[in-house]
């Protein structure tokens, strides 16, 4: 059989499977692990079986998860987290599903401290989830939100994908980080239009709160958020005056992020154990799936099928346009299916050859990028921020309910990407300001 079909059949074959419930890693890895001895035989498949996972979870970027995921479990189990949704809380609850846009500001602010996606989705899920179902919220709404307001974690600056575009395309990564935050503010801004325009029109989505709050709490709320700061100009100062490398930054963050908390007197031996404890389970978690996604990576590589879809679009290359729907299409579609590192390492070899033939900006392109990746943090079978909130919620939402939620949110980032290609200035202007 022709390999590509072995690809689509394998594609197929994974969706029926976590259809059927199975684990996404185990699913991801047995179809991976057929497919590859189906192509060039069963030996080839034990091998990828040895080598790739050791392979994968020993490569030294990958070193700042569980740091920025124990940077995320200190500063939530020290109360740092609680404090800047509490803010949120109290500042914008009067809106229309006040609370969903809290959880996406909040979000906005931990990811800019945390640089990761996962740990910005699992810190706030478990403080915001339990507070919107206090209120009654539609559990789509609440799960939702967490699920995508998340990924602003590798679009706000620091974002270790970034860092791996910016070392692969030979750009500069302090230039993609200052292009990240325009894209960053502008989804966010999007999402809560989203949000509030959803619940003014059904407000049985989000009851109104009606508790009362003073001018003296709110003034309160906001003297209490400064760890979060404090952290988030501790990573990207390290990272811009040389202290730290962007991977040495989740270390760097995860010893402010104590630091702060004993100042604070909060970093008692139960909360330093929990942390580490729960940053262990979440990086094993993590690793499981994305161990699962790079053998999948590796059969669709041999299979053939990225290379022919992304070769499919070379005839394209004389009309910008068409080439950058080309590419959008590519990214998404493959992004259902591939971890954010293969999907870079499959793709970029192709198309980037074909941007830089037609001038186009590499640093614009690379925000484009990073935004398709955290499309596919949201889409099945693979939104790895989706399966994030499933552990938080556990049994109480259903994995349907959760991905019905996300559809509103993936609507909006049609809207997004539509602007970010429309006018490329609200990725270049910052970085313009650096020349």
């Amino acid at each position: 059989m022709d390999p590509i079909w072995v690809g689509v059949i394998g594609i197929v074959a994974i969706l029926g499977l976590i259809a059927a419930r199975v684990p996404i890693g185990l699913a991801l890895g047995s179809v991976a692990i057929i497919g590859i001895a189906n192509i060039v035989g069963l030996n080839a498949a034990f091998g990828a079986v040895g080598t790739m996972p050791f392979d994968f979870a020993a490569h030294w970027s990958l070193s700042a998860i569980p740091m920025f995921l124990l940077m995320g479990t200190v500063a939530f189990y020290s109360g740092m987290t609680n404090s800047l949704y509490r803010a949120a809380r109290l500042w914008l609850g009067f809106l229309p599903g006040g609370l969903a846009v809290a959880t996406n500001f909040a979000c906005a602010g931990f990811a800019a401290a945390s640089g990761s996606s996962l740990a910005t989705t699992v810190a706030m899920g478990r403080i915001a989830i339990p507070e919107m179902k206090r209120y009654n919220y539609d559990p789509g709404l609440a799960t939702g939100v967490c699920a995508c307001s998340g990924t602003l974690g590798i679009l706000i600056p620091p974002s270790i994908l970034m860092v791996v575009y910016g070392v692969f395309a030979e750009q500069s990564i302090s230039k993609l980080f200052i292009a990240g935050i325009l894209p960053g503010i502008l989804t966010a801004l999007l999402y809560t239009v989203m949000i509030v325009t959803r619940c003014k029109l059904n407000p049985s989505l989000a009851p109104p709160i009606l508790d009362e709050v003073t001018r003296a709490e709110k003034m309160e709320s906001v003297r209490e958020i400064w760890p979060l700061p404090v952290l988030v100009m501790g990573v990207m100062g390290g990272i811009y005056t040389g202290i730290a490398t962007p991977t040495e930054a989740g270390a760097l963050g995860a010893f402010l992020a104590m630091v702060i908390a004993a100042v604070q007197r909060r970093l008692t031996w139960e909360v330093l154990k929990t942390s580490v404890q729960e940053a262990i389970e979440s990086t094993t978690t993590i690793f499981f799936v994305a161990i699962g996604a790079i053998l999948l990576t590796k059969f669709m590589a041999l299979s053939g099928l990225p290379a022919f879809l992304a070769e499919s679009m070379v005839e394209w290359a004389l009309d910008p346009l068409l080439l950058i729907i080309g590419a959008s299409v590519i990214f998404l579609v493959l992004g259902m299916f591939l971890d954010p590192l293969g999907l870079l390492l499959l793709t970029l070899p192709v198309l980037l050859p074909l941007f830089e033939e037609l001038n186009l900006d590499l640093i614009w392109f690379g925000i484009l990028v990073t935004k398709y990746v955290e499309i596919g943090l949201m889409t099945p079978p693979v939104g790895l921020n989706v399966y994030a909130v499933k552990t938080v919620v556990g049994d109480d939402v259903p994995l349907e309910t959760i991905f019905k939620g996300v559809m509103w949110f993936l609507a909006t980032e049609v809207v997004v990407v539509t602007l970010l290609i429309a006018f490329p200035q609200i990725s270049l202007f910052l970085p313009g300001l650096m020349d």
